[in-house]
């Protein structure tokens, strides 16, 4: 990725800027490298602020986005999310202005106690108050009542017009602000002011039900999730006078007089519910009540944030669009205001903006400028996120001599409104939005590829996409005895216990950890409050794959008394003392040997029952190792390629060894996917149960003259060649050889290849490069002396020596590389070849196109960081492929990290014309380019056609809908499952011949003496005679029958007829496929139509044994 810029650069109030005075002022304007010194602002000429709506180009010179198709994008995306208000809130100004009428109309009620008040509500309008827990006890010395409100305003998103299209109903949100009468000045004390606001809020409802008891609903519910705001919900029924459809609804919070309580004594350090068997002198030194304190302060902020985020729309223009652009952005991730969505949404980010126009940089300058475009605003604030621990480094803006006890929880204090923006926050929330800040971040200053998308458009926060491992963990009231002063409910106290023994526990072999919540649901009006759930908690993690197989944890050293101490404490038995070779002696920890999962399970299972409790440890569940136990063999362990590779290195030197060969050895080069760590099956292979499929390598000479100038005659002295390594390499006691013949039809095409079959096993299949047959078919492509059909087989044979001889090498080496650097790329890619295996696709996909698909989600992750299990990276892959619209966008992969956006636009410059001399593709339809294949077509050019890529895309979107819908219920082998009706008929394959049988009486562990005994027949190695068969059918019925097969482990065979064949036609002697004469009943009895049960019968012909039976749909 880019560095972040470092340079000094002028703020728009004149002031230079340095990235070391403080990190949060570190804000980038991503210069353009042709933006000229002319167009700096100076203080002495200012100049009319830019805007995100300015079409001057020189907005993208002065890098206020990060490239003009960035801006047409935003300002498209501007313009779709916002909602028509006219059509979607039809008639809400009116429905408004009713409510506030009937509110204010509501009488008044005199004070009385609280079980009076409670019992008047239940008897006249069976209405529950809805009070906090702790409920009022009662014997309470003060009275609640009711009097007209002081005021009654609109607040939130609709009143700054900045909400976003929604699938669900539109809120707007109405504060009624309690007149101070009604207060006292003690309030703020024990839950006073929560009794007195439920009580207003239940007159509310009961006055409203009285006078709109037929045109609108009314429910209550938690604001934000937050049980101290109870609020009430009023959504007009469709079909009243007041609405047609049911699209909005208005949300009545009660809100506190703004200046009525001393802020000061609701500072998050201060404690506002006292214990009742302390005394009130020794209040202060109680624990604090943050939480307690700010909901408070919250309920009386309402009117002057309003004021404040307006002020900050006139102050900057694209203050508006950049809050547009974060609550996106949030949404996306599944971000929200409401405490079981992380606390922080679209509020918190206006108000985040708005502070840092004013301040937050060093000394009390601003962060943001006002001439920042909405774009620039929006990565400034993702920077102020990523950038500074608010956990750890509290900021404060305009508050003196403040001081906060040291918490895990995020601390942004707005000193004027005495509110910590953050309250609602937790510390695993807190962390996971500066991952996602930092991830976001990291995209934006990529300067090779598009992240618009990335960035705005994919919805990250789906779980199995998102976290390598899922917990579901019981809640165990016994666990948390210690009882806080504040209003944190026991579920609460246990998540964050929970998540403090994990995040100690678990040290660097996990990344994040977050901790997921339900929403609390809405009631009705006339029922009791639901009691609190407590449903198991649902606990996510991303693995850290450098460290999470880690066996052995080391400790503090045995010198460190304090440490050792506090390490043996958390620990218990499972730490222990060792000296290691380099003479340290350290307290460690040691795991039993298995997978990244079950290492992960047993830590986390001893954690649990150590400081939760037995019952919480019996309860644990844990999701997402599904998908690895697909895979055949161990499916992270790579000691079966491994060894095949130290076998090719010893194999590479006997053949660099050989000393009568006529020319001298240039380059022995493997292309097998075994060798690349990605065949679905592990090359497992002994001394009695060979290799199935020989690994294919290349070898190369130096250049030579005596190398004929024809292409045939350059294939027979291949052959030669051939033979004589061969007869070099049998010399060897335990060594087979044999040259075998391909492609005898192809003329142009490679002819030979020699198999190099060892005792051990091991088998290898060598085909020579010879770089004067590329030369030759040049020149023939280009002869136009030639006739067409020459020609054309000429472009073939180029087509197939530069994927096998120039492409496959680059990309072996490539793959293997990658593999090596991230070890779940190699079960990924294996795990999608499965996929595309099962569902009858990889005849038609190229093994390297599938390669190239799963490198890219490692590559080029965005918008996560790369997978780090093979959950993740498969349904990454899976959702790529859904959305991927091939017809218009190439695939780039840039495997080196040096790829320019010249060398991109000219790969899409490449496909618009290949799109444009093939519009119905069918030559070329799936474009995948990287750094060794610039041209696109080097894996693509002999498919897939457009009915398969079509297929794809629709398997792929079932697959995402099916993992969206389950969510971390879903069965991985469902996404697996194919059907076979969409075909026109079925060959099945008997089970002798399949791919599993045969998969499984090769993995059959036998006596070792029986196995010495055994005879191998070395002439099954390399023959797969169901391929061969599925070839040859494919061979004689190119124009009538496209043939579906899994390579490996399919055992039926799919067919579709051709349609263009269906229609009746006149009768020709050279028809490609059997025919019959139409029926005198469908009509004209001089045409003929294809004769399907002919064909089927001489495709079971042509099967013998292998078929077993055929199966006709249609």
């Amino acid at each position: 990725m880019a560095p972040l810029s470092t340079k000094r650069r002028k703020l728009d109030n004149g002031r230079s800027v340095s990235p070391s005075e403080d990190e949060s002022s570190d804000i980038e304007q991503t210069p353009a490298p042709d933006s000229e010194p002319k167009q700096a602002q100076t203080t002495a000429q200012p100049r009319a602020k830019r805007t995100a709506d300015d079409d001057d180009p020189a907005i993208f010179a002065g890098g206020l986005y990060k490239s003009s198709l960035f801006k047409l994008q935003v300002d498209e995306l501007l313009t779709e999310v916002q909602p028509n208000y006219e059509k979607r809130l039809k008639g809400v100004d009116d429905l408004l202005r009713k409510l506030k009428g009937l509110i204010e109309g509501i009488a008044e009620r005199s004070p009385v106690s609280v079980p009076e008040a409670s019992k008047a509500l239940l008897e006249s309008h069976k209405i529950t108050i809805p009070y906090p827990d702790p409920k009022p006890v009662k014997s309470t010395p003060y009275k609640l009542s009711y009097e007209k409100p002081a005021t009654v305003n609109v607040v939130g998103s609709y009143a700054s017009k900045t909400m976003v299209k929604s699938d669900g109903v539109l809120s707007v949100d109405m504060v009624v602000v309690m007149p101070v009468a009604i207060f006292q000045e003690k309030d703020y004390l024990n839950y006073r002011y929560f009794y007195k606001r439920a009580y207003y809020l239940a007159c509310i409802a009961a006055g409203l039900h009285d006078s709109t008891q037929n045109e609108m609903s009314l429910s209550f519910e938690y604001l934000n999730g937050n049980s101290l705001h109870p609020i009430l919900v009023a959504q007009p029924i469709s079909g009243s006078k007041s609405s047609t459809e049911t699209k909005y609804q208005i949300r009545i919070i009660p809100a506190a007089p703004s200046s009525f309580f001393n802020k000061s004594k609701l500072q998050p350090s201060k404690n506002a519910v006292r214990s009742k068997d302390a005394p009130e002198i020794k209040g202060a030194t109680q624990p604090p009540t943050p939480f307690y304190n700010a909901s408070l302060l919250s309920d009386c902020s309402f009117e002057a944030y309003l004021r404040y985020l307006h002020s900050s729309t006139k102050l900057a223009l694209g203050f508006k669009d950049a809050c547009i652009l974060g609550r996106i952005w949030l949404r996306q991730r599944g971000f929200g205001s409401n405490v079981s969505n992380g606390g922080f949404g679209h509020f918190e980010w206006a108000a985040l903006t708005a502070l840092l126009l004013k301040g937050g940089g060093p000394k009390g300058h601003n962060v943001l400028s006002p001439g920042y475009s909405s774009y620039q605003m929006f990565k400034a604030v993702l920077q102020f996120l990523a950038a500074g621990d608010l956990a750890a480094k509290p900021i404060i803006f305009e508050a003196k001599d403040l001081t906060f006890s040291k918490s895990n929880t995020p601390m942004l204090f707005d000193g004027p409104r005495g509110l910590n923006i953050l309250y609602k926050m937790t510390p695993w929330s807190y962390q996971l939005l500066r991952h996602e800040a930092k991830t976001s971040l990291a995209m934006l200053n990529d300067p090779t590829f598009d992240q618009f998308e990335s960035t705005f458009i994919i919805k990250t926060s789906q779980n199995l996409q998102r976290f390598d491992s899922t917990i579901r963990v019981a809640y165990s009231p016994q666990t948390t005895n210690t009882m806080s002063c504040d209003h944190v409910s026991g579920y609460r106290r246990f998540s964050g216990k929970l998540y403090d023994v994990l995040y100690e526990g678990l040290m660097d072999r996990v990344g994040l950890i977050d901790i997921q919540e339900q929403e609390l649901p809405s009631w009705s009006i006339k029922s009791a409050c639901p009691a609190e759930q407590d449903p198991p908690l649902q606990v996510s993690v991303v693995f850290d794959p450098a460290n999470i197989d880690r066996l052995v944890d080391h400790g503090p050293p045995a010198e460190e008394k304090k440490k050792a101490a506090k390490f043996q404490k958390f620990w218990g038995e499972k730490a222990e003392l060792r000296r290691f070779k380099d003479g340290s002696i350290l307290e460690s920890l040691v795991w039993s040997p298995g997978s990244a999962h079950t290492i992960f399970r047993d830590i986390v299972t001893y954690l649990v029952n150590r400081h939760l409790g037995r019952d919480s440890s019996a309860s644990l569940v844990f999701i997402g190792e599904g998908f690895d136990k697909i895979l055949p063999g161990s499916s992270t362990n790579s000691k079966h390629f491994d060894s095949l590779r130290e076998a090719y290195r010893v194999f590479e030197r006997k053949i660099r060894d050989l000393e009568e060969l006529p020319l001298q050895l240039r380059q022995l080069s493997p292309v097998s996917p075994q060798l690349r760590y990605s065949s679905i099956d592990q090359p497992v292979f002994s001394s009695s149960h060979p290799m199935k499929v020989p690994a294919d390598v290349l070898i190369q000479f130096e250049g030579s003259g005596r190398w004929p100038d024809d292409l045939v005659a350059i294939q027979r002295t291949k052959i030669a060649f051939l033979l004589k390594i061969g007869s070099l390499l049998h010399v060897d006691r335990g060594t087979t050889t044999r040259v075998g013949l391909e492609n005898e039809d192809v003329p142009l095409q490679n002819c030979a290849f020699l198999d190099v079959i060892y005792d051990s096993g091991m088998a290898f299949r060598l085909r020579i490069h010879n770089d004067r047959e590329q030369t030759l078919l040049e020149r023939q492509v280009k002869d136009k002396s030639s006739d067409h059909h020459a020609r054309e087989a000429a472009v073939s044979a180029l087509s197939v020596y530069k994927k096998t001889f120039i492409h496959l090498p680059l990309h072996t080496q490539s793959i293997s590389t990658h593999c090596t650097r991230f070890p779940l790329l190699s079960p990924t890619i294996r795990l999608m070849k499965m996929w595309f295996d099962k569902h009858m696709l990889l005849g038609h996909v190229s093994e390297e196109l599938v390669e190239i698909l799963v490198a890219r989600t490692f590559l080029q992750p965005y918008p996560w960081q790369a997978p780090s299990s093979v959950m993740t990276g498969f349904l990454r892959t899976l959702l790529f492929i859904s959305r991927w619209d091939w017809r218009l966008s190439p695939l780039v992969v840039d495997f080196t990290g040096t790829m320019t956006t010249t060398e991109v636009d000219s790969i899409n410059t490449r496909l618009e014309a290949w799109r444009k001399i093939d519009p119905s593709m069918n030559r070329t339809v799936i474009f995948a380019a990287s750094n060794h294949d610039p041209t696109g077509t080097g894996f693509t050019d002999k498919g897939p056609s457009k009915m398969v890529a079509s297929r794809m895309t629709a398997l792929a979107r079932s697959a995402c809908k099916l993992v969206k819908e389950q969510g971390i219920k879903l069965e991985p082998r469902s996404l697996f499952a194919t059907s076979t009706n969409d075909y026109d008929f079925v060959i099945h394959i008997s089970p002798a011949f399949a791919g599993d049988q045969q998969r499984k009486g090769g993995s059959k562990t036998k006596f070792k003496n029986l196995e010495l005994q055994e005879k191998t027949d070395l002439g099954l190695v390399g023959y797969q005679p169901v391929q061969l068969y599925i070839e040859e059918l494919q061979r004689l019925y190119t124009s009538s029958i496209v043939f579906f097969h899994g390579a490996a482990t399919g055992s039926s065979v799919g067919g579709l007829w051709n349609p263009q064949n269906d229609a009746p036609r006149a009768f020709k002697v050279n028809l490609a496929f059997a025919t019959k004469v139409v029926g005198k009943e469908d009509g004209d009895s001089e045409k003929v139509v294809v004769d399907k049960s002919a064909i089927l019968a001489e495709i079971a012909r042509l099967g013998g044994d292998m078929v077993s039976r055929v199966e006709v749909h249609r």
